[in-house]
């Protein structure tokens, strides 16, 4: 079984989640989204996946997000991927998935659910 998880090394949630991973004996590739950002539509198929609003990917407190002025209750699912894609600081850490499954690590032991 292979995994992607998006990773963000700095964050202690998206570290806790690779390691629970790694002793699962997950094999993971590892997308660090900082260096390397999902694009917009990468990130509408990982919405359909989590089946959630995108704006549940926004990290609403990073400044990023606030100095873009985005209105999460306006703006489009596309619109919304489209600002993540560009802005990767605000987006929710970290995402795991796992075949046709994705969860976002929080809490870490949330991804374990695609596993059984």
């Amino acid at each position: 079984m292979k995994a992607i998880i998006y990773h963000n090394p700095r964050c202690s949630k998206s570290r806790a989640t690779k390691a629970l991973l790694e002793d699962q004996g997950i094999e993971l590739e590892v997308v660090e989204y900082l260096e390397t950002p999902p694009s917009a539509e990468t990130l509408e198929s990982l919405v359909a996946l989590l089946a959630v609003p995108a704006k549940s990917l926004v990290r609403t407190g990073e400044a990023a997000f606030r100095d873009a002025g985005v209105d999460l209750e306006t703006a489009s699912e596309s619109e919304i991927c489209a600002f993540l894609a560009s802005h990767p600081s605000a987006l929710q850490r970290p995402i795991v998935r796992i075949g046709d499954a994705a969860r976002i690590g929080r809490p870490p032991d949330a991804v374990l659910e695609m596993l059984e």
